[in-house]
């Protein structure tokens, strides 16, 4: 469009002309083929356009626009608005809409963020959201899920988690939740600190458990991965059962030997060595997380305690070498080398032979005779 203001105007007729005064300016569509020229109308104005593409009531690109964006973002509910909560809402604002349930009122705090806080899960449920995220800690899950008011949500919502264990969830939603509800379990296996400056490279492990047929469906789910892959997190796909198998031996065994260290009082000191300084790093990453979450680890994870014993045998076994060593020391210094040559001896007489038994020794045989 354009937008004309009016400059000298050129008339053989002294009077002004009134209804040529403009006080505002004038949209007028392209091309101009029926305006007359100041040249051969000497009682119209001569026009100067001021400005192009001026707003019209109905503007084709902003419209074109919003489609583009509420065809690709999501409105994400997190319920659990804690620590991890406010972590992850930090990235999906860039893209999506997002609404937050927590028994803290984090209302403050949501608001800051561009995030809206609801104190009532009907409330929330009402906005009607394509997401609801848990993010809530591993021992809280099965009561809240006992509690959420899923009648007031869409009868396909996805339903995601973001625990730590995976066949705890899983069970609990295909328990829990109505049958035509989707499920997602995922896994971010970072957090606030090791996630702080970026996400590129950090593993994502997820399981689409339930994912209805329809295109819609299967594109909702798509879109909250692309959430991470977009981020750059090295996607892995793997059953429920699959990651809890490896994450006990990965994240339970990482979080019980920083929690040792801690209780062991691991200090830093002027001397630290690069080795010294990861037991370090270990002991502040860890000691971050809450007491519950690493009992949930352990509790709602049916490999941990296998792993937790293997751990205990492994720091038996290191002692049994360290002070079988040592007792080995004390001897020579007590009997001397004459001693230890005698172990030798005996040693070599029990050897097995072909049969599986063990012959007698000849320094037994030697010391019964009384020679």
């Amino acid at each position: 469009m354009l937008i004309f203001s009016p400059t000298t105007i050129r008339s053989v007729n002294p009077q002004p002309l009134p209804y040529l005064s403009f006080s505002h300016s004038i949209s007028l569509p392209l091309p101009l083929t029926s305006l007359p020229t100041p040249s051969k109308s000497p009682h119209f104005p001569s026009f100067h356009i001021n400005c192009i593409d001026a707003a019209q009531p109905f503007d084709y690109e902003s419209h074109l626009k919003n489609r583009y964006i509420q065809s690709t973002s999501l409105k994400i509910a997190i319920i659990g608005f804690g620590n991890f909560g406010q972590f992850l809402s930090k990235t999906f604002l860039r893209h999506h809409t997002l609404l937050a349930h927590s028994r803290t009122n984090y209302a403050d705090l949501a608001n800051h963020l561009g995030v809206s806080f609801y104190a009532d899960p009907h409330d929330l449920f009402e906005q009607h959201p394509d997401v609801v995220l848990l993010s809530t800690s591993i021992l809280s899950t099965e009561t809240l899920l006992q509690k959420l008011p899923f009648q007031r949500l869409r009868r396909n919502t996805l339903f995601v988690d973001v625990l730590s264990v995976k066949e705890f969830p899983r069970n609990l939603f295909l328990k829990y939740l109505p049958p035509d509800f989707d499920i997602l379990c995922t896994h971010p296996m970072f957090g606030p600190e090791s996630g702080k400056t970026s996400w590129a490279g950090l593993p994502f492990v997820y399981d689409k458990v339930r994912i209805g047929d329809e295109e819609s469906r299967i594109k909702r789910c798509d879109k909250f991965l692309d959430i991470f892959e977009k981020e750059g997190c090295r996607m892995v796909e793997m059953s429920c059962m699959e990651h809890d198998k490896y994450a006990a031996g990965s994240q339970f065994v990482t979080h019980t030997m920083g929690r040792v260290l801690e209780k062991f009082g691991l200090e830093s000191s002027p001397i630290n060595t690069k080795g010294y300084e990861t037991l370090l790093n270990l002991v502040e990453n860890t000691k971050g997380d809450s007491f519950d979450l690493y009992y949930g680890l352990f509790m709602y994870n049916q490999n941990a305690l296998e792993q937790l014993e293997r751990l205990d045998m492994a720091f038996e076994s290191i002692k049994k070498d360290l002070f079988g060593r040592l007792h080995q020391i004390y001897r020579k210094q007590l009997f001397g080398d004459n001693n230890g040559e005698l172990e030798k001896k005996r040693s070599l007489a029990q050897q097995l032979h072909g049969n599986g038994s063990l012959t007698e020794s000849p320094l037994d045989n030697v010391r019964q005779d009384g020679s």
